[in-house]
């Protein structure tokens, strides 16, 4: 009997080690995440509803008044170009409407500039960097914390212990012994204090938990490990044509710019015209560049790719133009290419062709950005966010309000919860497929070790129990 005993309370003091554990995870993930979740959620409401806020931004330059023919595509671009000396077209965006300004995207090297011009006189009604742009801005500061490459390993390391809290919460929380919905499914208005907030917390994170998960696994391919994590698996699981369809970071994109750019200035010429080599060498393929963009519009127009629709000149003299669908609906995205000299159509890729990762990671952005499914995408994933700010204020409430004397205030476990070890195993799990986390944890765990062999510390980070001795 008293072996048996013996057994029963070495088997709960690890079941309450284990306990204490997930209870310290969830503690350290919600007081590192709490300022990220909050400027991500905002940023990431606003950018939510990037296509209403970029049309009522363009709206001065649409519904124009429209009078006779419109100028050529190329005689545009001439215009454009003549807006930023030395630039050379990047990127020719297909108008919408029929009154809608022109938008041309110009170049030198990484550093674009967007132009609007009237279709019909050439006017040219505004120009702004394209990393100026108000979207633009609000996507570094999503994304980057428009600290380049430091602030995506950031978000990524914040993204990955927000999940932690919410699956060892959704774990804590889950209702056990509790009679009826109430404190569960919705909250006890009726109670005050510390349960008024409690009840808060624990049933946002019931209803918010899965969605929000799901939300930020469809938002790590932007992060700059993850992100290259993804295209390393998608180069190694099948032959791939092109580039991803996601972005890895500002670097990334910025050295994609100088590439587009270097492509250009080859293939029209612009570099030959710069340095007054007039029609040596083959040279003399500028002008004809030109008037292939006026054979390339008329067709890539008729595909009725859905907007906003760029046409990109091609990467040699002699390869084809390319008309790429950028929709945020990612599923309905395109990519055609279109012989210059002849304004042909070559060659289509839609959605269902591509590589099953980018098939995968698309749907997943889509959702992520509020696209897949109109408006009522937009307004779940705003849900989420405030449920997730929430979350966020409700604990640090809660926290502030028991936060013990002269430690960092890790609650102490009441009771025991039979399998913690499971969610530990899990949360390694996620450690090995979000690298950049398993950093961060084997980080936290190395701490704890050697906070252990200081009562002091191991007071102050609550690596044990006030009734237990570890």
């Amino acid at each position: 009997m008293t072996l048996g005993i013996a057994k029963s309370g070495a088997a709960d003091a690890r079941q309450e080690k284990w306990y204490r554990t997930v209870w310290r995870w969830h503690f350290y993930a919600g007081l590192f995440t709490m300022p990220f979740i909050l400027w991500l959620s905002c940023t990431g409401a606003l950018y939510l509803f990037k296509p209403q806020i970029e049309r009522w931004i363009d709206s001065p330059y649409n519904n124009l008044t429209i009078t006779g023919a419109p100028l050529a595509p190329s005689v545009l671009v001439e215009r454009a170009q003549a807006v930023v000396p030395g630039s050379v077209l990047h990127r020719f965006i297909l108008p919408e409407e029929a009154d809608d300004a022109q938008q041309i995207v110009v170049g030198v090297g990484p550093d674009e500039t967007r132009v609007y011009l009237h279709p019909h006189t050439g006017e040219v009604l505004k120009n702004v960097g394209e990393q100026d742009r108000f979207m633009r801005v609000v996507l570094h500061l999503h994304g980057e914390l428009m600290m380049g490459r430091w602030g995506s390993v950031l978000v990524e390391l914040a993204a990955s212990w927000t999940i932690v809290m919410l699956i060892t919460g959704l774990f804590l929380w889950w209702p056990r012994d509790s009679k009826g919905l109430a404190g569960v499914l919705y909250p006890r208005l009726s109670r005050s204090g510390r349960n008024w907030w409690k009840d808060i917390h624990a049933v946002t994170g019931i209803w918010v938990t899965l969605f929000a998960a799901l939300l930020i696994f469809t938002g790590l391919p932007w992060a700059q490990s993850w992100g290259n994590y993804l295209a390393t698996m998608r180069e190694m699981t099948g032959q791939v044509e092109g580039p991803v369809d996601w972005s890895r970071g500002s670097d990334a994109e910025r050295e994609e710019r100088a590439a587009l750019d270097r492509h250009a200035r080859v293939s029209m010429g612009a570099h030959a015209a710069h340095h007054g080599m007039g029609t040596m060498g083959g040279m003399q393929a500028a002008p004809s560049m030109a008037a292939q963009l006026d054979r390339v519009m008329p067709t890539a127009t008729r595909l009725n790719l859905p907007a906003p629709v760029e046409i990109t000149p091609p990467v040699t003299a002699s390869g084809p133009w390319r008309a790429v669908s950028n929709t945020a609906n990612r599923p309905q995205r395109s990519t055609a290419e279109i012989n210059g000299e002849t304004g042909a159509l070559i060659g289509r890729v839609d959605f269902a062709e591509r590589h099953w990762i980018d098939r995968v990671v698309g749907y997943g952005v889509a959702w992520h950005e509020g696209a897949l499914f109109g408006l009522a995408n937009q307004l779940l994933a705003l849900a989420i966010l405030v449920g997730l700010i929430t979350l966020s204020l409700s604990g640090a409430v809660m926290w502030w309000r028991r936060r013990p004397d002269g430690r960092l205030g890790a609650p102490a476990p009441k009771g025991i919860i039979r399998h913690s070890w499971l969610l530990v195993g899990l949360t390694v799990v996620l450690a090995f497929v979000v690298p950049l986390f398993g950093f961060s944890l084997a980080l936290v765990i190395l701490i704890e070790r050697c906070g252990r062999r200081s009562s002091t510390v191991q007071s102050f980070l609550g690596l044990r129990s006030p009734s237990v001795n570890s």
